[in-house]
């Protein structure tokens, strides 16, 4: 459950391991674009190599709409549909599901709910009857509900735990305030336990619709069979899902504001940044380039480089940014012994600066490029991979043959391109910062941390 810090350490850890390895190769992928009668968007792309598919619904439906006191409400209602349908108990639906060896899901992220199911090619059609009628016709049992319920509440409790996710909670509210990213997916202890049955029935009333949706098919299919099927199965759930308003930008003031929650652990857990882009900002692609050698690229990154090899203040290290449908966050992760935290701190804000200041190296952006267009064909080596990127495809507008346009895209940028969109996105005297520690230990020193101007004024 705690989202930031392992998606970002995810992300290291590949990079360390493919970096010395990657080569561009071919993307090539045939997808199919199709309209359901209902609005749906279907994706196809056939893949005869294996007797099995596996299909994805991305729904309008993610915790960005939660209410503003029910945080965690989207992620309950996916639990809840998974509790059967009104013919069928939960232990009823599975055993069915167990039978044929399929796998079929749902679950809510920030900004979608994706219902999903994997199958043999000959149990097809009982799989996506099965996903069907979880989705149309769901038990919503309040027995059930109260059993979800607990479970999402004990199980933030145990994350609350962890020193990393009281990080991930602080820093996610201090960057988004009261915007629809201002809150865990799962929700906190007090708004799980605020929410009812009406509210889970509400709310997958009000955002599980077909108009809205976009369904993404990869395997051993015939297009024109599969749309056929799914016009069968998927009568129900009709109408679109009204657009949400943009939240306003994020706007950090002068100076690092930071939130230093005391914790009697070995290690300070450290979190420090800034509001991002969207996945929809043209300068993603630069992004993606300025942020592996900054702190993106495992151990070919600076801060990798000179935070932990040449000061040895931390074992991980990184950085990132979190673009999502709307605006997401720049973000800086590592953990250091707390009596280390003030100096990799201004390791850390030095370094940002350095990459505003002066041009990266031939051999950085050539690093960069190696891998970024190296390793994406793993983005396409199995059919989730695949299915998920036919819907980010669709989902973010980035045309069908995007898995070809990508490795262009990335050789495209320049070294002004890093340093210009470093000093446009990269906010080192403007940053928000969670330090979850042993305070007596680590004595953050925040004045010592702001800008020259800001401190020389302090003083």
């Amino acid at each position: 459950m705690n989202i930031l810090k392992t998606r970002l350490m995810a992300t290291f850890a590949a990079a360390a391991l493919i970096v010395a390895a990657a080569a561009p190769r071919a993307c090539a992928l045939q997808i199919k674009r199709m309209e359901l009668s209902n609005g749906a968007v279907l994706l196809i792309s056939e893949q005869h190599q294996l007797p099995m598919l596996t299909m994805a619904i991305a729904f309008d439906a993610g915790s960005r709409r939660d209410p503003a006191d029910k945080g965690g409400l989207a992620t309950l209602t996916a639990a809840a549909l998974m509790q059967g349908t009104k013919d069928l108990s939960a232990s009823d639906f599975n055993r069915e599901v167990d039978f044929m060896g399929s796998s079929i899901n749902i679950a809510a992220s920030r900004d979608f709910t994706i219902a999903s199911v994997t199958t043999l090619k000959k149990y097809q059609s009982q799989s996506i009857h099965l996903l069907a009628q979880l989705l149309q016709e769901p038990g919503l049992r309040a027995a059930d509900f109260k059993r979800k319920q607990a479970e999402q509440i004990a199980d933030i409790k145990a994350s609350e735990e962890e020193p990393g996710y009281a990080a991930d909670v602080a820093f996610v509210h201090a960057i988004f305030g009261d915007r629809p990213y201002g809150h865990m997916p799962e929700g906190s202890t007090a708004s799980v336990a605020r929410l009812t049955p009406a509210d889970v029935s509400d709310f997958y009333k009000n955002y599980y619709k077909l108009g809205s949706a976009v369904i993404a098919v990869a395997g051993d299919v015939d297009a024109n069979q599969i749309k056929a099927e799914l016009e069968s199965e998927f009568t129900g759930l009709k109408g679109r899902v009204p657009a949400q308003p943009a939240p306003a930008p994020i706007e950090i003031p002068p100076g690092i504001h930071a939130q230093l929650i005391d914790r009697n652990v070995a290690q300070a857990n450290l979190m420090l940044g800034s509001g991002g882009v969207a996945r929809s900002n043209p300068d993603y692609y630069k992004l993606q380039v300025m942020n592996y050698i900054l702190g993106g690229g495992g151990f070919a990154s600076r801060l990798m480089k000179v935070v932990r090899s040449q000061h040895g203040l931390a074992y991980s290290i990184g950085s990132a940014f979190a673009a999502h449908k709307y605006q997401g966050a720049f973000l800086v992760v590592l953990q250091t012994k707390n009596s280390s935290a003030n100096e990799a701190l201004k390791l850390v804000l030095a370094q940002m600066r350095e990459i505003q200041e002066n041009p990266v190296s031939d051999a950085e952006m050539a690093s960069a490029k190696k891998y970024l267009v190296g390793s994406f064909p793993l983005k396409l080596d199995r059919q989730s991979s695949i299915v998920g990127f036919m819907l980010d495809t669709e989902i973010y507008n980035l045309g069908l043959d995007y898995a070809d346009r990508y490795p262009k895209l990335i050789d495209a940028v320049t070294k002004d391109d890093v340093r210009k969109v470093a000093r446009e996105y990269l906010h080192p005297d403007a940053l928000d910062l969670v330090a979850v520690a042993n305070q007596a230990e680590a004595k953050i020193d925040v004045a010592k941390l702001q800008p020259p101007a800001q401190s020389a004024a302090a003083k």
